[in-house]
């Protein structure tokens, strides 16, 4: 157990400063909108084009650790992390912003694939939500120092800030090398990606990862916009998204073990609950403090679907013969087309209409998918099989 403690260690790192370098941007937004003259809609592009980067290397980045094992899938994923973050700290110009951005959440897909197929290779199945649920407050964790991040590039420029996350990014690929790992390949093995997608509890497990993706695309572009509207601060802004990550790490680990002793669909309903009543509020106060509280506790419901349904999309995959590196592939193309569609289509369906529009359609998706959800239950315990409950509910240790 000594060697799942350290690489436990190693992986929460890296997904801690992948997530971090994601989430500066968000309070940067305001700054960008004033200096580059950003729209609602081209926020919503600049949000979107990490999780787009993650959709087109979703599939790929998790043939790829299958292939050539996962810490080949790390390194490769901390190289275009560090370039990434090179580009982001010397061009001015908001395409090349984007496009820093996207090969961002290329090396994302393959961090994420790589380290979670590693760590879940070396774990007790036991123990798997419990993990994942401990590897996923790290990387909240590096939510919380996005926001400073961000706030402190506001105030000395990006030059320094992010030309440090690339020295990061080399120091992590260096413990990488160091790492115990076998990385002999594995081609061929398990059902080919067509099989695992026409698994009905593969396809439950991915849509429960997207469903809060989308609301944290739509949450994350919104939000900040709209306490800038309100008198917020840049600092204001990012003490929100501070508070609000702190909570969500605090959780993560807590509702992995959850996951594990009562079953994967457990917190997730408890999820979707508060997730559809807090979208319908959340834009609702006309002070900047009455909506960074909303938000926190948005993004606390959230947060309650991340390690079971990750958990519940890697144990389908393996009842399906599906290898983890590809399973965690899945993974990230699920919370890419959530966080591309949240963020994208969120901001320019506000800014043409008004930000309730986001809000509330978000709002009956939760709501659907919690009626589907206590409906397959109910048709479980009569003894019929559910796409609801099959990814969920028989996998209680």
């Amino acid at each position: 157990m000594g060697g799942v403690r350290r690489l436990l260690l190693l992986v929460a790192a890296i997904v801690f400063v992948d997530t971090m370098f994601y989430a500066v941007v968000a309070p940067l937004l305001p700054t960008f909108e004033e200096e580059l003259g950003l729209s609602k809609a081209s926020a919503g592009i600049l949000m979107a084009a990490y999780p787009a980067g993650t959709l087109l290397g979703a599939v790929p980045s998790g043939l790829f650790a299958v292939r050539f094992g996962p810490r080949r899938a790390v390194l490769l994923g901390l190289a275009l992390l560090g370039t990434s973050s090179i580009a982001f700290a010397v061009v001015d110009d908001v395409v090349l912003l984007d496009a820093a951005r996207f090969v961002q959440g290329l090396g994302g897909a393959c961090s994420w694939a790589g380290g979670l197929a590693w760590l879940i290779a070396e774990a007790p199945a036991e123990r798997r939500g419990e993990l994942i649920g401990a590897a996923l407050g790290a990387a909240i964790g590096g939510g919380l120092f996005g926001p400073v991040l961000g706030a402190v590039a506001g105030a000395l420029g990006t030059e320094p800030v992010f030309g440090a996350v690339a020295v990061v990014a080399a120091a992590l690929a260096g413990w990488a090398l160091a790492t115990p790992a076998h990385d002999a390949g594995a081609a061929g093995a398990g059902a080919p990606l067509r099989d695992a997608l026409r698994s009905r509890r593969v396809l439950a497990g991915m849509w429960l990862v997207a469903l809060p993706a989308l609301g944290f695309g739509v949450l994350d572009t919104l939000a900040p916009l709209r306490m800038d509207d309100l008198g917020a601060s840049d600092a204001a802004v990012a003490a929100m998204f501070l508070v609000a990550a702190a909570v969500e790490a605090l959780i993560s680990p807590v509702i992995g073990r959850v996951s594990d002793r009562r079953g994967r669909l457990v917190p997730i309903r408890a999820g979707l609950l508060g997730a559809a009543l807090m979208s319908l509020v959340v834009q609702a106060p006309e002070a900047a403090l009455g909506v960074a509280a909303l938000l926190v506790v948005m993004t606390a419901a959230l947060g309650t679907f991340w390690a079971p349904a990750m958990a519940l999309l890697s144990d389908a995959a393996e009842a399906s013969g599906v290898p983890q590196g590809l399973a965690f592939g899945l993974v990230n193309l699920a919370w890419a087309l959530g966080m591309v569609t949240g963020a994208g289509a969120g901001g320019a369906v506000a800014e043409a209409t008004a930000d309730l529009v986001p809000y509330s359609a978000f709002a009956l998706l939760c709501a659907g998918t919690l009626v589907a959800v206590l409906r397959g239950a109910d048709r479980a315990d009569q003894g019929f099989d559910s796409t609801a409950v099959a990814a969920g509910s028989t996998m209680r240790p």
